[in-house]
Parts: structure tokens; C-alpha cells; sequence
């Protein structure tokens, strides 16, 4: 393999080592969206319910979360796209907040999606994906409210500007978001192979912060399938307007097996 393969190699193998976590996305149970009434559910131990001051759980004799005993808990309020966690037997239960209301996500490693995992096939890595771009930014960061694959539910999140790039002669743009780390940027995209041999939903590439001279390198090769690909539980973002390109992106991760 060349130097470029063994690192794109490497990288997915780290990828789908984290995707395949005992607690991660495809140990998810339920996704239970909490109210002011208490509910009981199936995959987790108490009642749950939420107000403004936070989410309550009423645990009874016998029922035990790691660090909780029987009674009332109450969990400080959680930002939007926030999430903790709190431990139960060999499972973790996942409190988050999406498009402004509480969810609880159990995460049990049993659980069948988990175990039957299979992997997930991608493109042959080649370096032509690997395409040179320029961030465009806005005067002033944007709020962009995009939809989401759970029904009702929008996400809104902040996007710095656009990346400019060119494949193939073709002129495009995608409007990015902020990334994970400071001056980083993420996309949301689909392309004509979605729905084909990719997630028809989304994909999703994280970019390195722009250089000195706002230049980026937006290697399709690492483009991700998000948790909705693989689990009916989850609240993953759509792509924004205009992030739909008109070309075949033959790079990066296909629909799971």
C-alpha cells in the first residue's frame, strides 16, 4: 500500500474500533423522549421525567444506578447537545438534550445491533478525493436550523462560512459548521451516490481549520456514515440546504452491511 492507503487504513480501523464501543451508538436501546410525567421503560432501572430544573429519576427498593441509591435523583440541566451518563450493571444511560427537549438512551452491550455488527465497507482510498478548498467566510457566523431523520425535530447549529472547491471543472460549495476542535470545521453532505451505494440520509467530513492563507483539503475518503445509518435510536442532523452535491462522491464509507 502506498504511504496515503496505509494512513487512510489505519484511520478506519480507529473509526470502526470506536463505532463498535460496548456504550456506543449501536448499543443504544430506546430513545425515550422525557416529559413532566414520569415514565417507567423497559431498558432502564426507575421512573424518569423532566422540568426546568433538570431531569428526576425516582429509583424503588432494589433499583440502583452506579453512585445512586434508592429515591429521587435529579441531574443538573443539560445544554443543547449535551449528554451524561450514569452507570447501570454493565449498561451506561445516556441523558441528552436535542432541539430543546430531554431523551434518555439506554446503551447495553448486549444488545443486538451491537453483536451483530458487521463492519462497514467503503471506497478504495485514492488520493484525487483528497480535494484542495478555500473557507469563505461569512461576515458574521449563521445560524442554520436543518432538519433531522427524528421526526418533528430540528437541529440548529453555527456555521463560520462556505468551503469553495472544484472537482472535476466543476465549481461547488458546502456550507460548513464548527468543529469539535478550536477553528476546525465539519460538513454535512449528501451526493447522486446516496441512496445508491451510500446512506441516503447524510455523510458527514471533518476538516482541519483553515490555513494562513483560509486554504482546506477536504479528503472524501474520510467521510463518515452518522449513528442514524446503523440505529433507528438516534436524532442525527440533516444536511443544510445547498449540501447536496450534483456530483458522484466515490470516496469514503458506503451503507453498513
Amino acid at each position: 500500500m502506498t504511504t496515503f492507503e496505509q494512513q487512510w487504513t489505519q484511520w478506519h480501523d480507529g473509526h470502526e474500533k470506536r463505532r463498535a464501543d460496548p456504550h456506543g451508538f449501536l448499543a443504544i436501546t430506546g430513545l425515550h423522549w422525557l416529559t413532566g410525567t414520569p415514565q417507567r421503560f423497559p431498558d432502564a432501572p426507575g421512573e424518569w421525567s423532566t422540568g426546568p430544573d433538570g431531569v428526576l429519576v425516582t429509583l424503588s427498593d432494589g433499583e440502583e444506578l452506579a453512585g445512586i441509591g434508592a429515591g429521587e435523583h435529579r441531574f443538573d440541566p443539560i445544554e443543547e447537545r449535551g449528554d451524561i451518563t450514569v452507570g447501570y450493571g454493565d449498561a451506561i444511560l445516556e441523558i441528552a438534550r436535542r432541539g430543546g427537549s430531554d431523551v434518555l438512551r439506554p446503551r447495553h452491550p448486549g444488545h443486538e445491533t451491537l453483536v451483530k455488527y458487521l463492519g462497514t465497507p467503503a471506497y478504495t482510498p485514492d488520493e484525487k478525493w483528497a480535494v484542495p478548498g478555500t473557507f469563505v467566510p461569512f461576515d458574521e457566523p449563521q445560524p442554520i436550523t436543518v432538519g433531522s431523520v427524528a421526526e418533528g425535530l430540528e437541529h440548529v447549529y453555527e456555521s463560520p462560512g462556505r468551503i469553495e472547491f472544484s472537482v472535476g471543472g466543476q465549481d461547488l460549495s458546502l456550507t460548513a459548521f464548527n468543529g469539535s476542535a478550536p477553528g476546525s470545521l465539519f460538513v454535512l453532505f449528501t451526493d447522486a451516490t446516496s441512496g445508491v451505494t451510500t446512506y441516503a440520509a447524510n455523510r458527514s467530513l471533518a476538516v482541519a481549520a483553515p490555513d494562513a492563507d483560509r486554504g482546506v483539503v477536504l479528503d472524501f475518503n474520510r467521510a463518515t456514515n452518522l449513528p442514524c445509518a446503523y440505529t433507528e435510536f438516534a436524532t442525527c442532523p440533516l444536511p443544510p440546504a445547498g449540501n447536496k452535491l450534483p456530483i458522484a462522491v466515490e470516496a469514503g464509507e458506503q451503507l453498513p452491511r
